[in-house]
């Protein structure tokens, strides 16, 4: 299920939603006995199947990796790649694997749908997801939806449970940055057309650019303590779900709930 997308990708490309998938999703895949994740619409090349695979054993060495991807003559192409923990699929939205995964990573998949298709698709992949388990703790697995330039310096993703939509996560190379609404360029396809007045996305970036030009003074101290300042100075109104130690990295995560769409 799905339509074949332009396949553009690059090595190290998702690195940012890798590593904060590591950081933020790596208890609960080392509570799996046997993690399965997914890159859903790996591309014309396997690059990022191969990196997903290696950051996600750094922190649970159990995990296995599925690419899939709708086009067969990219399977056929990565086939050589495959190793022990990595094999490839012909498929699209329906996951065809043999057990419900972990985690599910589409990046710049959805990109050229409709945005009115985008729900179905999540509510699609969300129902494929390991379930939640009261009993151990576990909220079950996590769907990584968005959007990044072609060499990874941008990144704006929606990460997803079983029961939904949780977060949007903002990252960037601070040097980069001019302000930090240039991030709206690569908003997944469900908040792109949102950044208008009226919408909340489009609110939190004002708020975001305001709070940036506030901070300006941090700036002779480098552009990650002006970033730190600017989202430090958002928690005051915005539900924002991380710490200085992400922000540091140039991210920062808030409620879905904030920014989910009107009407």
């Amino acid at each position: 299920m799905g339509t074949v997308t332009r396949g553009t990708t690059n090595p190290n490309r998702l690195r940012r939603m890798d590593r904060w998938i590591a950081v933020t999703h790596g208890a609960e895949l080392r509570r799996a006995d046997a993690p399965l994740a997914v890159d859903l619409g790996y591309g014309a090349a396997p690059w990022t199947a191969v990196e997903l695979l290696g950051r996600l054993r750094a922190v649970a060495p159990h995990a296995r990796v599925v690419g899939v991807e709708i086009e067969p003559a990219r399977v056929a192409a990565a086939r050589p790649y495959e190793r022990d923990g990595l094999v490839f699929r012909h498929g699209g939205f329906e996951l065809p694997v043999p057990r419900r995964p972990s985690l599910v990573r589409a990046a710049n998949v959805l990109r050229q749908y409709d945005e009115d298709q985008v729900a179905a698709v999540w509510q699609r992949l969300c129902a494929r997801l390991a379930p939640a388990d009261p009993a151990t703790g576990s909220r079950g697995g996590l769907l990584v939806e968005g959007t990044c330039d072609e060499i990874g310096r941008r990144h704006v993703w929606v990460a997803l449970g079983p029961e939904g939509p949780r977060t949007v996560t903002f990252a960037t190379r601070l040097g980069s940055l001019d302000r930090p609404s240039d991030l709206s360029e690569r908003l997944p396809k469900a908040l792109i057309h949102r950044n208008v007045p009226g919408e909340p996305v489009h609110a939190f970036l004002r708020d975001f650019d305001r709070a940036w030009a506030a901070a300006a003074p941090y700036a002779s101290y480098g552009a990650r303590q002006r970033w730190m300042r600017a989202v430090r100075s958002l928690t005051a109104e915005w539900p924002v779900t991380d710490g200085p130690g992400r922000w540091r990295q140039g991210e920062v995560t808030v409620a879905w709930g904030a920014l989910a769409p009107r009407g």
